[in-house]
C-alpha cells in the first residue's frame, strides 16, 4: 500500500519538470514518470534509466555481464556510421560482455535488439511482430568495425546468427502504447537469462512497478 501511495503521488499534481530521480548522469522528471501512466508512450529518459538499472543489477554475482546502449545510439549509428559512435565504448570492452542491449526507436514504436556475445547471436524483439533483419545486419557491421578498431581482430560474420523473433516466440502487445514497457521487460528477462513469460495483461502492473523502481533506483 505504501508503494501504491508513492506511485500515485508521482503521477499526481506537481511541477512537470520536478526531478523525481537522478542517477547514471540521467534525470527523470515528473513529466517523464507520467509517460508510465496507462496508454502513454514511454520516452527516452524512462527507457534509458531502466536500462541503466538493469546494468547496475548485472554487476551482482550470478548475473550475465551486461552493456546497454542508450536509445540515442542506433539513430547516431545510422546517420553517421561507425565514426559517429566510435567513442561510445570508451572504457567498455564489448567483447568481454555476455549480453549487449540496444533499445531502438522507430519513429512511433520501441523495439529491442539483443547481442549475445557468448552464443554469437543477434536477435530482434518486436512486440508488434515486425521483422528487423536489416537492423540486425547494421549491428553486426558495427561489431565488425568495433572489433577491427578496438582489438585489431576480424570478426567472422559467418559465425554469427541473426534473427527476428516471430510473434509465436515472444509476447505481443494488443494496443498501440505498450511497446516501451515490452522493451524494458524483454530486457529484464534476457538480462537474467530467464525465459520471457509475461503477457499484455501484466502491463498495467509493470508500469506502476517501474515508477517505484525508477524513483528508488532499485529493481524489485
Amino acid at each position: 500500500q505504501a508503494m501504491e501511495r508513492e506511485v500515485s503521488a508521482a503521477f499526481g499534481k506537481g511541477e512537470p519538470d520536478e526531478i523525481l530521480s537522478s542517477a547514471f548522469k540521467l534525470r527523470v522528471t515528473r513529466a517523464d514518470i507520467c509517460t508510465l501512466k496507462q496508454l502513454c508512450w514511454l520516452n527516452d529518459e524512462v527507457i534509458n534509466f531502466y536500462m541503466n538499472l538493469l546494468v547496475e543489477r548485472s554487476k551482482k554475482e550470478g548475473y550475465p555481464a551486461l552493456h546497454a546502449f542508450s536509445t540515442f545510439f542506433y539513430p547516431k549509428l545510422c546517420s553517421g556510421g561507425y565514426k559517429a559512435v566510435r567513442r561510445w565504448t570508451r572504457g567498455v570492452d564489448l567483447f568481454k560482455q555476455d549480453l549487449i542491449l540496444v533499445p531502438i526507436h522507430l519513429r512511433v514504436h520501441w523495439t529491442l535488439l539483443v547481442i549475445d556475445v557468448r552464443k554469437k547471436t543477434i536477435k530482434y524483439f518486436d512486440s508488434l511482430g515486425q521483422k528487423g533483419d536489416n537492423i540486425c545486419k547494421t549491428l553486426l557491421q558495427y561489431l565488425q568495425e568495433e572489433s577491427r578498431e578496438k582489438r585489431n581482430l576480424e570478426l567472422t560474420a559467418s559465425e554469427w546468427t541473426l534473427r527476428s523473433l516471430s510473434p509465436e516466440e515472444i509476447p505481443q502487445q494488443t494496443n498501440g502504447s505498450d511497446c516501451g514497457v515490452f522493451v524494458c521487460k524483454f530486457a529484464d528477462s534476457i538480462s537474467r537469462d530467464k525465459p520471457i513469460t509475461f503477457t499484455q495483461e501484466h502491463m498495467p502492473y509493470f508500469r506502476r512497478k517501474m515508477v517505484w523502481e525508477i524513483i528508488h533506483q532499485q529493481l524489485l
